[in-house]
């Protein structure tokens, strides 16, 4: 969710106001997700690293969030949409946190899509904090290692690997998201800012992602590709 602050500044705008056309971009993709066959979304909002921003910057995105948990709630209840929030909660104001868990609690009947916010999330913090929650003396294999990491994130119900990661507004790094999830996940860049893109921008990139070749490694035989 890349590019408020530019989409923003183009327009002559305050970077909030750019943070106020991505949180309703949000909607138009998380409407779009489950005619695409998406059946687990996660948005990155807010990192770690976020925390480094002016204040009123940050003050007004975590508003924002909270006001997003409020007005999304009966919308994500109707559309059978399951909202979880990953990251850290310990910075969290009380009242944010009250929100988060309203939220959660009232959608988790939720089948059509699992909705997870990532919100002062750092992969590689969650990483570490995954390997604290090893107590057993039998060693990890991806699949223990990988029920601890959606432990260490809060993500309930656990989420499967990343299949395809969208980055928004011409940018083409990670930035410390997912970074065990998207070990074979396809790469997608875009020059679209995120106040931009939609659902037909989202369907682009599932269509994209449709017609590449995955092979986890393997070689592929000229019998699999006439199959």
């Amino acid at each position: 969710m890349d590019g408020n602050g530019r989409w923003a500044r183009a327009r002559g705008l305050p970077r909030t106001a750019g943070h106020r056309e991505g949180a309703k971009a949000v909607r138009s993709v998380v409407e779009a997700a489950p005619d695409l066959g998406i059946t687990t979304l996660t948005l990155y909002a807010f990192s770690a690293d976020n925390w480094q921003r002016p204040a009123a910057e940050v003050r007004t995105l975590m508003e924002l969030f909270e006001r997003f948990l409020h007005s999304e709630r009966d919308k994500c209840i109707d559309n059978g949409v399951l909202l979880n929030i990953i990251g850290r909660r310990d910075r969290f104001e009380p009242r944010l946190l009250r929100a988060i868990r309203r939220a959660e609690a009232a959608t988790a009947g939720g089948r059509n899509l699992h909705l997870r916010i990532a919100v002062d999330y750092s992969a590689r913090q969650a990483l570490i904090d995954a390997a604290g929650l090893h107590q057993s003396p039998e060693p990890l294999d991806v699949d223990s290692y990988t029920e601890l990491l959606n432990r260490a994130v809060n993500s309930r119900p656990a989420a499967p690997d990343v299949d395809l990661l969208i980055r928004t507004s011409g940018e083409q790094r990670l930035s410390d998201f997912l970074l065990w999830e998207c070990a074979y996940a396809e790469l997608s860049f875009t020059d679209c800012l995120w106040p931009d893109f939609d659902g037909a921008e989202l369907e682009r990139a599932v269509a994209e992602f449709h017609r590449r070749e995955r092979r986890f490694g393997r070689v592929v035989e000229a019998r699999e590709l006439a199959s």
